[in-house]
């Protein structure tokens, strides 16, 4: 198949836009304005039921939904168009809003290192053992998710992480022996030709880092264009690539974002999964825990069953970041424990390597664990995954039961205590 990739500019013209009405399709014309929208012939050809589309999981995923703005700024914008407004003035009004929809979550400047003088645009380096690459050929996507924490990658230059000196990555590597992990990301780096990974992976090998053990691959293309890893002109190339680097004795792990078991069902997925294992290349699955898309335990245990079935990893169930359209996705903690809890109960125990819910908020990675009555006071169980510090990882601790609470940053320290037990030294790491 050849791809061909939709944007605002072109949505219009396809064939299955004849089920909108013209409000819908300049609800997406709004709402895409403000948001990043893109999506590709695959997913509409091979995901979307478009006899079922309002309801259909896909289609929330790669169409902008008029929910996904407020009614005051959706309504902003919807204006602006209908007067055609000049550009200037259309992206001036558009930035305000896109700056309300906290465009840096989890404080990831406060992520990217100083390295002999010189900030490292293209790294971060938040946890002891794992640096996040962001190639510059890698930072958009085939389709973009509707959630999408990164979105101000793809609309806002200044929240922009990108780089493509592989010697300032094998340099910052080579002095930190901690890292044991290079995680390719963006974006997402699947949409690079296989001459850019070979430029980067090359480097990573001819360095000769002893403590290097894993290269991960953070990507959607597996569910959005499996044909990069069966039929694109360059797929055999990028295979051999991962066995090159296997046989160099460093791990290969691609780490795919699965957010329905719809999404392994085509014979297109199950063909690119299958050539990936066969090529050595460990699949590990991950995905944020959606309203509209995913807010049942029986999806989740699907999707569990499924990626088990085919040879893949269930790896983490998130909480969607308190960014962009949040508030469209979003679920409370309390809910979101008890479908993990219930999906968690419907499956074998080789499919519970699946860690969650989970937190990726500023200090580090915070599961809930439970919720449970201590003392006679309701609490929320939680555990650091991973930790800015790596002492606070694994160490239990306890934060008032909110019912309403979505986000990390909602809750409390239970019983009296007035921060929580990393707080101090979370603040002194930061100034």
């Amino acid at each position: 198949m050849m791809y061909k990739p939709y944007s605002l500019q072109n949505f219009r013209e396809i064939p299955q836009m004849k089920f909108l009405s013209e409000e819908q399709k300049f609800g997406i014309e709004v709402v895409g304005t403000v948001l990043p929208f893109k999506t590709d012939n695959y997913v509409v050809d091979e995901l979307i039921d478009w006899s079922n589309f309002e309801k259909d999981p896909f289609f929330i995923l790669n169409f902008p939904q008029r929910e996904m703005l407020g009614e005051k700024d959706f309504s902003k914008v919807a204006s602006l168009l209908k007067q055609n407004v000049p550009r200037a003035g259309m992206l001036n009004e558009v930035k305000k809003i896109r700056m309300k929809l906290n465009p840096n979550p989890a404080e990831q400047e406060s992520n990217v290192p100083e390295f002999k003088g010189k900030r490292l645009n293209g790294i971060q380096h938040k946890y002891r053992e794992i640096m996040l690459f962001f190639p510059t050929q890698g930072q958009t996507c085939h389709a973009y998710c509707t959630y999408c924490f990164r979105w101000p990658q793809f609309a806002l230059n200044e929240f922009k992480f990108a780089m493509k000196e592989a010697d300032q990555m094998v340099e910052y590597l080579k002095a930190n022996t901690h890292i044991t992990d290079v995680l390719f990301t963006g974006g997402d780096p699947a949409v690079m030709k296989t001459k850019f990974f070979e430029h980067y992976f090359d480097a990573l090998l001819e360095a000769n880092i002893p403590h290097l053990r894993n290269i991960r691959i953070g990507t959607k293309s597996l569910t959005y264009w499996p044909y990069r890893f069966t039929s694109d002109p360059d797929a055999d190339e990028l295979l051999r690539l991962f066995g090159k680097v296997k046989k160099r004795g460093i791990n290969v792990a691609l780490m795919a974002h699965i957010n329905h078991p719809g999404e392994l069902k085509t014979p297109a997925a199950k063909e690119a999964v299958n050539r990936l294992l066969n090529a050595g290349v460990q699949i590990r699955a991950q995905s944020p825990l959606l309203k509209h898309i995913n807010d049942r335990s029986e999806i989740w245990a699907g999707n569990w069953k499924e990626q088990v079935s085919q040879g893949i990893i269930p790896y983490y169930m998130f909480v969607a970041r308190d960014t962009g359209a949040q508030d469209y996705f979003a679920v409370t903690l309390n809910r979101a424990w008890q479908i993990y809890r219930s999906a968690y109960s419907q499956v074998s125990g080789i499919a519970r390597t699946v860690k969650g819910p989970s937190m990726s908020c500023s200090p580090g990675k915070v599961q809930i664990t439970g919720v449970t009555e201590i003392k006679g006071q309701k609490v929320f169980v939680l555990n650091f995954i991973q930790g800015r510090d790596p002492s606070w990882v694994g160490k239990p601790f306890f934060a008032r039961f909110d019912p309403h609470a979505v986000w990390f940053d909602e809750l409390k320290p239970a019983f009296g205590e007035p921060d929580f037990f990393y707080e101090q030294s979370y603040h002194e790491m930061l100034a």
